[in-house]
């Protein structure tokens, strides 16, 4: 458990069935001293804002963002491997996403203030607790934020469908200060964005569709980074 933001109250569905589930939740709030609330379904459904709530809802301090800088400094052993959304407007595609980098490794992730989705209860819920363990900058715009990037060390890699290399011919180096640039569903990355990435790499594709949604490319894309970085340096032993 992250345990980064304080809980004040849980409210449970009184329709809900027991469960294993509900009988940790129960017994973590009791540890922390948290109130567990009953309440009607409808209530509770109006306050999550979701799809499709499960009979939970938490009370929790709001995200703390964090700022560029501090993502693109190594924390010990760890260096900088970032998820940056260009323009991403589909909350359960960023909520997939940040689950996806949560799992991948990533330590950061750039959202742009405006035109993009940020961290929304449908967004909360896709990414199945990533929001707890990510720490997450919002910039004022993503091409600037690249070049600060760039200054910092960081090398940005930007998803183009249209790139002649390939992301797993791309070998970054063990450890490398990396960050994965996503664009828009439908129109990619933004023209400015594109120019200043590093590298543009694509996806191969082999089927009869043109492309994979954001979301897929992104895991794919995520994870191939994530396995290049861990591989031991040229000539060490496997």
């Amino acid at each position: 458990m992250a345990a980064r933001r304080p809980v004040r109250e849980i409210w449970v569905s009184e329709d809900l069935e027991p469960s294993a589930h509900i009988d940790d939740i129960e017994r973590l709030a009791t540890r922390r001293r948290v109130r567990v609330v009953l309440v009607p379904r409808t209530k509770l459904e109006r306050t999550a804002r979701t799809d499709a709530p499960q009979g939970v809802v938490a009370f929790a301090r709001p995200l703390v963002e964090v700022e560029l800088d501090v993502l693109c400094r190594a924390r010990g052993a760890r260096t900088p491997f970032l998820l940056v959304l260009d323009g991403v407007t589909d909350p359960h595609n960023v909520g997939a996403l940040l689950r996806t980098a949560e799992c991948a490794g990533v330590t950061g992730v750039v959202l742009p203030r405006h035109r993009a989705v940020h961290v929304t209860p449908t967004v909360a819920k896709v990414a199945a607790g990533a929001i707890e363990y990510l720490d997450i900058a919002v910039v004022p715009g993503v091409p600037n934020a690249l070049r600060k990037m760039d200054e910092l060390g960081v090398t940005s890699i930007g998803l183009d469908g249209a790139a002649r290399a390939s992301v797993f011919d791309f070998g970054a180096a063990p450890g490398a200060a990396v960050a994965l640039v996503l664009g828009a569903e439908g129109r990619g990355l933004a023209p400015l964005t594109r120019r200043r990435c590093s590298a543009l790499l694509s996806i191969p594709q082999f089927g009869a569709l043109g492309a994979l949604n954001v979301a897929a490319a992104g895991a794919v894309a995520c994870f191939e980074l994530a396995r290049q970085r861990a591989l031991p340096p040229t000539g060490a032993p496997g």
